[in-house]
C-alpha cells in the first residue's frame, strides 16, 4: 500500500465527567423521592448538606424527609439547626417545627412554634394552613391561641380586638386603639372606616366626616366608606350631597358578603327600603346564612317598611326560632298583628335587631331595677343607642338614660357619666343626676369580701345562702377575688360571683362537696376573662393559682357543660363594621 499514509483515529468512547455537587445529590434525592424510596432520598439530601452546608434549602429538605419517615424529632432538630447555625431569618421553619410537634401530639410545643411563625414571618406562605392549625390546637387544647400579631397581616390581630370593642359598645376604648392602628398603618382602610364609626357613635361628627373624607380623597370607591359618609350626611339633615351618594350607591351589586350587608343596612337606615330588602334577601338564599337571627330581624323589617306584611310575619317568626330568648320578635310579631287587626299600617322601623328605645325602658322597669339580664345589659346596639341618647336627646330622654346606664355601671358608663357631668351646658339637675350615679357605683366598689358578704338588696346574704352548704363555696369567692386582685374591676367580680352561684343552683349544692377550692376559683376567673372577652389561657390561669393547666380546664368545663358559658359567647350578632 504505497503512497498511502495510515491514519489513526481516537477509538475511545466519548466520556462525561460526573460534576459532583449538591445539585448532582440534590436531582438524585428527586427522582428517589417519586419512586417513594425515601431511605435513598434522605442519603442524597444528607449529601447535598455536606457539599452545600450553608444552604438552608438543603437542611428543610432533608427536615422534611426526617418527618415523611415518621422521626419528627430528627427533623426538628434539623430545623433548630437551621434557625441556630444557617439562617435564623428562615422564618418558614417555625411552621415545620409546629407540624412536628403537632404530629407527636406535642400541642403546647406546636402552638408555641406557630404563635413565632405567625408574629415573625413576612410573607406569610403557610397562613391557611396556620389557620386549619390553630383550629387543630383549639381542639386538643379548649382554648384559643394567644396571638398578638401575623406579621404576615400587619395590623389585622389588633384590628379585630377594636372591633369586638366597637361591638361590644366600648366605643372609647376602640377609638384608643384604632387610632394607634391607623397610625401605624395609613393603608389599612378598614381600620380608618371603624375608627370613623367609633367617633360617629360617641357623637364627635365633625371628626367622624373628617376621617371618612381622608379614606375617600385614598381609595374614592370604598364601599364602606361610601356607606358611613351617607349616613354622616343624614346627620346633618341631607341635601344634594346624600341625593347623589345614594342614587350611585343605588346602582351598586356587590359580590362579597359584609359588603352586601354593609350597603343593605346603610340603604334601610337612608329609608330606601326597597333596595334594602333586595341585598337582605340576597344574604339569606346563601345557606351559610340561615341560622343568623338578626339578619331574618333585618330583612324583616325591609319587608315591613315596603308593606310584605305576610312576609314580615314569616321572617320574624323565623327569627323567634332562631333566637327564642330574645324579646324582639315577639315585640314584633305582636305589634304587627295588633296593627293589621286594625287594619292600619305598620310604622317604619329600625334595622337595629333590638326593642325600639321606649320598648327597652319598659323592659327594664318590667325586670326591675336589678334583675335586668346581663346579656341586655352587655348588648352592644342596647349601649349604642343609650349613649347616643345621653348626648344627643332631650333632658327627660337623658335623666331616664342615667338611670339605665346605673345599672350597667362599667367603665365606659363611668367615662360618659363624667363628660356629662363637666359639660357646663347641661340641665343642672341632669349633673346632679350624673354625680349621684357615679357617687353609687363609687360605693359599690367596696372589697370583694364585703361585697360577696352584702349581696344585692332584697337578697337573701350570702352566709345564709350558703350555711347549709358546704363553707369551701365561699373559700372559692374568696381564693378568686384575692388572686384576680386589683387586675379587675367591680363589674366582673360580679359577674364571677353570679356565675359561681349560677352553677351551684343548677346542681343544687345541697351534699355538693368542695375538695378543690383553688380548681374552681381558677376556671370561675378563666371562664369570666372570657364572658368579657379578655385574653387568657388555662396556662396562665394555672400559674396564678398554683395548679396544673388540667385541672383549670377540668373545672372550666364542668362549669361550661351547666351553664353554657361558650355558647353564650358565641352568640353575637353580626357586625356593621369593616372586616380587613
Amino acid at each position: 500500500m504505497k503512497g498511502k499514509n495510515l491514519r489513526v483515529t481516537d477509538t475511545r468512547p466519548n466520556i462525561i465527567a460526573l460534576r459532583l455537587d449538591a445539585s448532582f445529590f440534590f436531582e438524585r434525592a428527586v427522582r428517589s423521592l417519586d419512586r417513594n424510596h425515601y431511605d435513598k432520598a434522605l442519603k442524597y439530601f444528607r449529601k447535598a448538606v455536606e457539599y452545600e452546608p450553608d444552604n438552608p434549602v438543603n437542611h428543610c429538605n432533608m427536615a422534611g424527609i426526617l418527618s415523611e419517615m415518621g422521626d419528627y424529632q430528627g427533623s426538628n432538630e434539623v430545623l433548630e439547626s437551621v434557625l441556630q447555625n444557617v439562617s435564623p431569618s428562615m422564618t418558614e421553619c417555625y411552621f415545620y417545627m409546629a407540624n412536628n410537634y403537632a404530629n407527636m401530639e406535642q400541642f403546647e410545643a406546636a402552638e408555641t412554634a406557630l404563635v413565632t411563625y405567625l408574629e415573625e414571618d413576612e410573607e406569610g406562605h403557610f397562613l391557611e394552613e396556620a389557620e386549619d392549625m390553630m383550629e387543630l390546637l383549639y381542639y386538643e387544647l379548649n382554648r384559643p391561641t394567644k396571638l398578638n400579631r401575623i406579621k404576615a397581616r400587619q395590623g389585622a390581630v389588633e384590628h379585630d380586638q377594636a372591633r369586638l370593642l366597637l361591638e361590644e359598645g366600648k366605643f372609647a376604648q376602640a377609638a384608643k386603639l384604632l387610632e394607634k392602628i391607623s397610625g401605624d398603618q395609613p393603608d389599612l382602610l378598614a381600620a380608618r372606616n371603624n375608627l370613623a364609626l367609633s367617633y360617629y357613635y360617641m357623637g364627635m361628627f365633625e371628626k367622624a366626616k373628617g376621617t371618612i373624607l381622608r379614606v375617600l380623597q385614598d381609595d374614592p370607591g370604598n364601599l364602606h366608606a361610601l356607606c358611613n359618609l351617607a349616613i354622616f350626611y343624614q346627620n346633618e339633615g341631607g341635601g344634594p350631597h346624600l341625593d347623589v351618594l345614594l342614587e350611585s350607591l343605588a346602582v351598586i351589586v356587590p359580590f362579597q358578603q359584609d359588603q352586601v350587608f354593609k350597603l343593605g343596612t346603610t340603604m334601610g337606615i337612608m329609608g330606601r327600603h326597597e333596595e334594602a330588602y333586595k341585598h337582605f334577601r340576597r344574604l339569606l338564599k346563601d345557606s351559610g346564612n340561615k341560622t343568623d337571627a338578626s339578619l331574618y330581624h333585618y330583612a324583616a323589617v325591609a319587608a315591613s317598611n315596603t308593606g310584605r306584611y305576610e312576609e314580615a310575619e314569616r321572617l320574624w317568626q323565623q327569627v323567634k326560632k332562631l333566637d327564642p330568648a330574645s324579646e324582639t320578635p315577639r315585640f314584633y310579631l305582636s305589634r304587627l298583628h295588633e296593627l293589621r287587626s286594625r287594619s292600619k299600617p305598620m310604622e317604619k322601623l329600625s334595622y337595629h335587631y333590638h326593642l325600639p328605645f321606649d320598648e327597652q325602658f319598659k323592659l327594664w322597669e318590667k325586670y326591675g331595677s336589678r334583675n335586668v339580664p346581663e346579656e341586655m345589659k352587655k348588648d352592644p346596639l342596647v349601649r349604642s343607642s343609650f349613649f347616643w341618647a345621653l348626648r344627643h336627646g332631650d333632658d327627660a330622654t337623658k335623666s331616664q338614660v342615667i338611670q339605665a346606664l346605673t345599672l350597667i355601671g362599667d367603665e365606659e358608663v363611668r367615662e360618659a357619666l363624667g363628660l356629662l357631668l363637666a359639660d357646663t351646658t347641661q340641665a343642672p339637675a341632669l349633673r346632679e343626676q350624673a354625680r349621684a350615679a357615679l357617687q353609687d357605683m363609687d360605693a359599690s366598689r367596696m372589697p370583694a369580701h364585703a361585697l360577696v358578704s352584702a349581696g344585692q338588696p332584697g337578697e337573701q346574704p350570702l352566709e345564709q345562702r350558703t350555711a347549709a352548704a358546704d363553707p369551701q363555696i365561699q373559700a372559692v369567692l374568696d381564693k378568686a377575688f384575692s388572686v384576680m386582685g386589683k387586675r379587675y374591676d367591680i363589674a366582673r367580680q360580679n359577674d364571677l360571683k353570679d356565675l359561681w352561684f349560677e352553677y351551684l343552683d343548677r346542681i343544687s349544692p345541697e351534699g355538693f362537696s368542695i375538695q378543690h377550692v383553688e380548681g374552681w376559683a381558677a376556671a370561675l376567673e378563666y371562664l369570666t376573662a372570657k364572658m368579657h372577652h379578655t385574653r387568657a389561657t388555662y396556662r396562665e390561669i394555672a400559674d396564678r393559682y398554683g395548679i396544673s393547666v388540667s385541672t383549670v380546664s377540668r373545672y372550666a368545663r364542668q362549669i361550661d357543660s351547666v351553664c353554657g358559658i361558650k355558647q353564650k359567647i358565641a352568640q353575637r350578632f353580626p357586625s356593621f363594621t369593616e372586616k380587613v
